[in-house]
């Protein structure tokens, strides 16, 4: 069995409950018997990580600033979604459903069923192609080694005002955001004269609100 064909196919699954639905097919998996038809081990190991085993959870590190605080959190790339790489099916031409594997699959609490699969209807899942799924897996291996990403919610034309430094409590106008750095220029009027001034996120709050309604 350790030579079936393994395909990558994309769960649907309640929003919040990703990693959770992770978990729960790894173990799962692991008391039916049938990690051979995944890529999961047969014993857990300290400090495993389950993307490893292509049952995997996109997702990113940003920094978020809240109440004028940094603080480096994990969101998820894809929300509702999970993707995971088994022999589903017997046969290349997709016609015998591994039962077992497939009732186990849908019974995954938190698991809602398969993208483009409508559940209790004769349809059938299909895997997305290789290149989709490395497509997807780069860019969660990418988001591993860089630097967490600045999470901003703040535009250019915004107003906000100076909660932090010498300029502590002026009003100011964003001009420019540079999100490597985690820094903003905004013109502030001192004495009746408009100047730039650069400043970490954290040093300003918003005092209108967001074009977009964040």
């Amino acid at each position: 069995m350790a030579d079936l064909p393994k395909q990558w196919y994309v769960l649907q699954t309640l929003t919040g409950q990703e990693q959770k639905a992770q978990r729960q097919i790894v173990a799962q998996v692991r008391a039916a018997g049938l990690c051979d038809y995944f890529a999961i081990p047969p014993e857990p190991a300290p400090k495993e990580v389950l993307n490893d085993f292509d049952v995997v959870v996109p997702t990113e590190k940003v920094v978020e600033i809240k109440d004028g605080k940094k603080r480096t959190i994990t969101r998820r790339i894809c929300p509702g979604y999970v993707i995971v790489r088994m022999a589903l099916y017997s046969d290349d031409a997709h016609k015998h459903i591994n039962q077992e594997l497939w009732e186990l699959i849908l019974n995954i609490p938190g698991v809602t069923g398969f993208a483009g699969c409508k559940r209790g209807t004769a349809q059938k899942p299909r895997p997305i192609t290789d290149a989709e799924a490395q497509n997807l897996l780069r860019r969660v291996a990418a988001e591993e080694v860089q630097k967490p990403r600045l999470k901003v919610n703040f535009q250019v034309g915004e107003t906000v005002r100076v909660n932090e430094g010498p300029f502590m409590n002026f009003n100011g106008t964003i001009e420019n955001i540079d999100p490597d750095s985690g820094r903003l220029q905004i013109s502030v009027s001192i004495f009746g004269r408009i100047a730039p001034v650069t400043l970490e996120y954290w040093q300003v709050e918003r005092i209108t609100e967001h074009p977009e309604g964040v």
